[in-house]
């Protein structure tokens, strides 16, 4: 196999998600499930992949909420990867921007580096096993104090 352009595009996870749900979904439509041994593998990949999707910030983004944020990181020129990778991982600490964009501590200040992080929290859905784990531990702070 030849890679003709290796970047030919760089996708989001919510693109990947995206795609494979409607793959998914068009394959169950088309009754077409053949059983052949390249066929299960890659009925595995999409099943573990989509598993995996599901549990991240991803799965709760949509085409709006990628424009706005798109939208609102353009004055820190950051590039495309960078971009991509803030949407992807949805840092929250200043450790996690420091890790994902290249020279920050020339490119940005610590103003810079907050704004970026507010504006995670502000734009992006937030994590939903994270969400889910929150009423669980609410719940279960109260059953302990009641006791």
């Amino acid at each position: 196999m030849e890679v003709k352009n290796a970047n030919a595009a760089m996708l989001s996870n919510y693109e990947v998600f995206k795609l494979l749900t409607d793959l998914k979904e068009k394959r169950k439509d088309s009754g077409k499930n053949k059983n052949s041994a390249g066929q299960q593998n890659l009925n595995t990949i999409m099943y573990e992949t989509l598993k995996y999707l599901s549990k991240t910030p991803c799965s709760r983004q949509n085409p709006e909420i990628v424009k706005e944020f798109l939208t609102t990181m353009m004055p820190h020129k950051l590039t495309k990867a960078e971009k991509l990778q803030l949407l992807n991982q949805r840092p929250q600490t200043a450790v996690e921007i420091q890790l994902m964009v290249e020279e920050s501590e020339e490119r940005l200040s610590e103003e810079q580096i907050e704004e970026l992080i507010q504006t995670v929290a502000d734009v992006l859905p937030g994590d939903p096993e994270q969400e889910n784990a929150a009423p669980a531990d609410a719940e279960m702070e109260e059953a302990v104090q009641q006791s």
